[in-house]
């Protein structure tokens, strides 16, 4: 019986062994019998207009990226209109007086938040899609690579002259095209910087913005320029940021006055002729000091009124519940003679560095006229404004400054993510020793831990660090204020 089994196990395993060989066999013939059908049809031979069909055109590529794009238009407009759906219904009801939108309000917040980001994704593809159409920049398969073999991926045509030729065509004002054009040397030889051409470039951002772009580049060359410095302001606040050259005469007040001398520029509001109104409520300084129209840049309502409000700032302890101020005279004790050049950071009248001037500190100012001339009085003041955006990155050398300040302007309106890049191109600029002065930052008690990690990241030694509430939110709302000093980090 045993022998039976057996005899029949060697049987059944003869049958699969043979039918393993008939199997393997076929594979060899079919292997062979492809690889002569590719070879007769070109892809062993590295053909490539065998592959072209496989590639949309294009014409193909342009027309789908427009209907893509006029789709994802459609789109935007469609979640701003629920937006605004949204605070209708809550305001309706607020006005009925029911109790209703205190819960919707949370539900207002929660659901804004999340349209908003979405329109930023949005933006962002249907500028692309508009990069795909401009002429010159298309997609296509790249040829061979050093190696001699096909790479199978796409990317944007043309070389760099190439795709800002296409981004000349794009725009249809002059000025603009001949900005952005590639210049290259007369000589024909690579200059100091070791470059034979000129590449002039302006924010990715203006793209998206056309329209304010070309008003602001439309203009005679060697007339003078429109007065629309509002229109610079607005483009480089949204991104179009830096703005291009313009060949046109900058528009100066029309009876403008010689400047104070120093020695009494610094406490004295400036002469009100040496600024142009036309784009501000307030038409003289005056005004800004007494805060007459209650518009303009509301955390700098008083930075105006240099006698009361601005010169005993940082000077004189106030004692006040919600004092969040060092003085500089404190803060300077902490490096004696090492602090000589800084940077404030800050929406003001320049007072910060017109403090420190006195006590013999280089201090530049940047801000922005945000509803106020504040560069124009800054610069009347004897001092440097730098009229930047929170968005660029700052135009100064790496490990160069001995003291950074910022006061009342990144608040708890900034996003975590981009305070993060800002901290970061501060901690690049201070050099190793160099002061991070944070005055009264302010923002909930319940964001506060997150904002602090941000600062404290960086593993800055603590001089001075302060928590304070502020006055009649029933503690849910903070000012946080610290001196750091950046550590010296050797290699």
């Amino acid at each position: 019986m045993q022998t039976l089994v057996c005899h029949s196990r060697r049987k059944f395993y003869k049958v699969v062994s043979n039918l393993h060989l008939v199997l393997g066999v076929l594979v060899v013939l079919l292997s062979l019998s492809s690889l002569v059908k590719l070879y007769s049809a070109g892809f062993i031979l590295n053909d490539v207009n065998l592959c072209k069909p496989f590639y949309a055109s294009k014409q193909d590529l342009k027309n789908s990226a427009l209907e893509l794009s006029s789709k994802l238009e459609d789109i935007k407009q469609q979640v701003e209109e629920i937006q605004s759906k949204i605070g209708k219904v809550v305001e309706e009801m607020r006005e009925k007086g029911s109790e209703g939108p205190k819960v919707l309000e949370s539900e207002r917040l929660k659901y804004n938040t999340l349209l908003v980001e979405i329109l930023p994704p949005l933006d962002a593809i249907k500028l692309f899609l508009e990069q795909l159409r401009l002429p010159g920049v298309y997609l296509e398969p790249e040829n061979e690579n050093a190696n001699g073999q096909i790479i199978d991926s796409f990317k944007l045509a043309g070389n760099t002259k190439e795709r800002l030729k296409g981004m000349e065509d794009f725009f249809h004002i002059e000025e603009i095209r001949k900005y952005i054009t590639v210049k290259e040397n007369r000589l024909g030889k690579k200059n100091f910087l070791g470059a034979n051409a000129t590449f002039t470039s302006i924010g990715h951002a203006c793209l998206s913005m056309k329209e304010d772009l070309e008003e602001y580049m439309g203009y005679d060359i060697g007339d003078y320029c429109n007065d629309d410095w509002n229109v610079a302001q607005r483009l480089m606040v949204h991104g179009c940021d830096p703005l291009p050259r313009r060949r046109c005469l900058a528009r100066a007040p029309k009876y403008y006055q010689k400047p104070f001398p120093i020695n009494e520029s610094l406490w004295k509001l400036p002469d009100d002729r040496n600024v142009r109104w036309s784009h501000y409520q307030c038409k003289n300084f005056t005004c800004l000091a007494n805060n007459k129209t209650r518009k303009g840049f509301y955390k700098c309502a008083e930075c105006f009124n240099l006698t009361q409000h601005e010169l005993p700032k940082w000077m004189e302890a106030q004692n006040t519940s919600s004092n969040q101020e060092f003085l500089i005279s404190d803060i300077l004790n902490i490096k004696p003679g090492e602090i000589r050049i800084g940077l404030d950071f800050s929406v003001g009248s320049g007072t910060f560095a017109a403090r420190m001037r006195e006590f013999n500190v280089t201090i530049v100012s940047a801000t922005m006229n945000l509803g106020a001339p504040f560069n124009e009085i800054i610069a009347l003041r004897g001092l440097v404004p730098l009229y930047i955006t929170i968005n660029q990155r700052l135009p100064f050398f790496d490990n160069t400054l001995d003291l950074i300040h910022t006061s009342r302007f990144l608040d708890s309106w900034i996003d975590l993510q981009f305070l993060d890049f800002v901290i970061f191109d501060w901690d690049r600029v201070l050099r190793p020793g160099g002061l991070l002065w944070i005055d009264g930052f302010f923002c909930t008690k319940m964001d506060l831990d997150d904002y602090l990690y941000i600062f404290l990241q960086l593993r800055y030694k603590k001089h001075k660090w302060m928590v304070v509430p502020k006055k009649d939110k029933d503690d849910k709302e903070v000012y946080f204020s610290a001196v750091l000093e950046k550590p010296p980090r050797p290699f």
